[in-house]
């Protein structure tokens, strides 16, 4: 600490330093709970889940409908936004259930006018983006691979169950893109939704008119 105090730095550094300090802190408030998979371990098993929206052409070939990249991918072939693979003839998802980010935010953090003001919402968020943005503030999180992050493993029914006992009444899918983890997002906001946990979709709006319906019901 003493080493630290002494050190000669920019305000600009001190900030980001600091952030990153708080940050590490409120991450780790969720640790013991949730429990951090390694890189190296959720490369060993990915979890796959079978992804909405995509077509079959081939044997080996799917293209992806989720979004207007409609990205074409043969086996051994990986998503622009890094985290859907075919396998076998289908379209998977590889951040179901694995979150990389987990925090209580207030909601006036969040693009919103007057919705819950004062209360608290759970935000959540997984590896990557359809988007390339260069000013990204969460790049290392958007910009990477499900395997180069550490995750949580946390369910639908977890990810609300905890909202609940965190006194959040509504629950953010934010951070990186929701869109690439479309299904775990809906599932979640489905059960959250059931229960009266109010839900709020932070996106960059890249999707495509079928999911925005099913989204929406």
């Amino acid at each position: 600490m003493e080493k630290f105090l002494k050190r000669k730095v920019t305000r600009r550094q001190f900030l980001k330093e600091a952030c990153v300090f708080c940050l590490g802190l409120a991450a780790a408030s969720f640790t013991d709970f949730f429990g951090r998979k390694s890189a190296q371990a959720k490369e060993d098993a990915l979890y796959l889940h079978e992804a909405r929206f995509y077509d079959k052409i081939d044997e080996n070939t799917v293209q992806c409908k989720l979004c207007p990249r409609g990205c074409t991918l043969s086996e051994g072939q990986r998503s622009f936004c890094r985290v859907r693979e075919p396998h076998e003839g289908k379209l998977y998802s590889l951040v179901y259930g694995s979150p990389c980010a987990i925090h209580v935010d207030p909601i006036e953090k969040k693009p919103l006018f007057h919705f819950l003001p004062g209360t608290p919402i759970f935000s959540i968020a997984t590896a990557g983006c359809n988007y390339r943005c260069k000013f990204c503030q969460n790049w290392s999180i958007s910009q990477s691979a499900p395997e180069e992050l550490e995750s949580y493993e946390l369910s639908p029914q977890e990810v609300v169950s905890e909202a609940v006992r965190n006194g959040c009444p509504s629950i953010a899918y934010t951070y990186t893109e929701p869109s690439v983890f479309y299904e775990y997002m809906v599932d979640t906001a489905r059960i959250a939704k059931a229960r009266g946990v109010r839900n709020m979709y932070h996106s960059n709006g890249s999707l495509n008119p079928d999911a925005v319906r099913e989204l929406s019901m």
